[in-house]
């Protein structure tokens, strides 16, 4: 199967080895172009780690060259999602399928709202995280540290939820849970509640540039915060009758570790040499992306749902204060899919965008003041 990767940095690499492997053709797209460079020059993506090996995937150097393919991977940080879906959209046929890895701010809803005006629905798949995780070592060298064994999935329109799992599991495997609509992976990305603990203990060391071992960091303080933050989270998707996994579910699915305590877990996984270093400036993803993309969705889907979330919004405005601005201002996906109400919420994550909804003004900004 050809597929079209949106995408040039770690995980958009760790897929392309990983679609080699399978037989499938990997064309990569890098929106900047500064991703593909050396591609481009003939030097091979050397992988290392959990896949090894040098590959020579594709390089397209257009939204419409990527949308020649059959089936497009979003492998990009959530604050690049629109921008490269509003380049896509036009070129969008019925025959593609769309997967967004690693699943931020319900951007699955604002493609099938964008796709909605041009008549157009095809199977819009969320994961809850990514297939596999990586770390850049170099020009064009990637090391890829562990492929998931399970990871949830979710398509709107939830009708087509069998087709993106048939076409998930023909390029990755049989890896994936199927959920029941995307809410539920909106609610099931553990990175925002992670990293926003492991940041907020780790600020100086962030700022300073030091070399720090996240696993090693994470210690019972660190992992008392995680695990609190992680109960908000659920309680949030229990008011929607959701059923997500927990951050144990996930030290046991993702590393094979068990623990009474998240710091117990990931002590675990950093004596098996498991230990990535933490970031190294403050332009890092743990912050830039995942409070506007991620927290700040959490904090309205706690507002539509009746939940306080004492932890996480006082996590926000500290990261804020620190920041010395509202990072959920950044957030350019939410105002496009409102207004959002529980009920109309529940209803677009099952059906998509009916053309009523297409007509009707959206402005959820007031909102998104509101849990800023």
């Amino acid at each position: 199967m050809r597929v079209g990767i949106a995408g040039a940095g770690a995980i958009a690499m760790g897929y392309a080895a990983f679609l080699d492997k399978q037989g499938h053709t990997a064309n990569v797209w890098s929106p900047s172009g500064r991703g593909t460079t050396e591609l481009t020059k003939g030097t091979p993506l050397t992988i290392t780690g959990a896949i090894t090996g040098e590959f020579r995937p594709n390089v397209c150097v257009s939204a419409e060259q990527l949308a020649e393919n059959d089936v497009v991977v979003l492998a990009l940080p959530a604050y690049g999602h629109r921008s490269v879906l509003e380049a896509l959209i036009p070129f969008m046929r019925e025959n593609h399928t769309v997967i967004i890895s690693g699943h931020l701010s319900l951007a699955a809803l604002f493609l099938a709202k964008r796709l909605s005006e041009r008549g157009i629905e095809i199977p819009i798949v969320a994961w809850s995280t990514t297939v596999l995780t990586s770390k850049q070592r170099g020009v064009d060298t990637f090391n890829i540290g562990t492929i998931r064994s399970k990871v949830d999935m979710a398509t709107i329109p939830v009708r087509l939820a069998d087709a993106g799992l048939a076409t998930c599991t023909t390029l990755f495997g049989d890896r994936f849970n199927l959920k029941d609509d995307v809410l539920t992976i909106a609610l099931s990305n553990l990175n925002p509640q992670n990293h926003l603990a492991v940041a907020l203990c780790n600020l100086t060391r962030i700022e300073r540039g030091e070399a720090w071992g996240q696993n090693t960091n994470l210690t019972s303080a660190v992992g008392n915060l995680i695990e609190a933050l992680d109960r908000e989270r659920v309680a949030i998707a229990s008011a929607f009758g959701k059923d997500v996994r927990t951050v144990f579910d996930h030290y046991r699915l993702t590393h094979n570790v068990t623990g009474e305590s998240v710091g117990e877990a990931a002590a675990a996984v950093s004596a098996r040499g498991n230990d990535p270093m933490g970031p190294k400036n403050l332009d890092t993803r743990y912050i830039l992306e995942d409070v506007p993309y991620g927290l700040t969705p959490t904090l309205l889907l706690a507002e539509l749902a009746g939940v306080d979330t004492p932890l996480h919004r006082s996590g926000v405005n500290i990261i804020n204060a620190c920041y010395a601005r509202d990072l959920g201002q950044g957030n350019d996906l939410f105002s496009e899919i409102g207004p959002l109400t529980r009920e109309n919420l529940l209803e677009r994550v099952a059906n998509g965008f009916s053309p009523e909804c297409r007509s009707r003004p959206d402005d959820q900004s007031s909102l998104i003041a509101q849990v800023s």
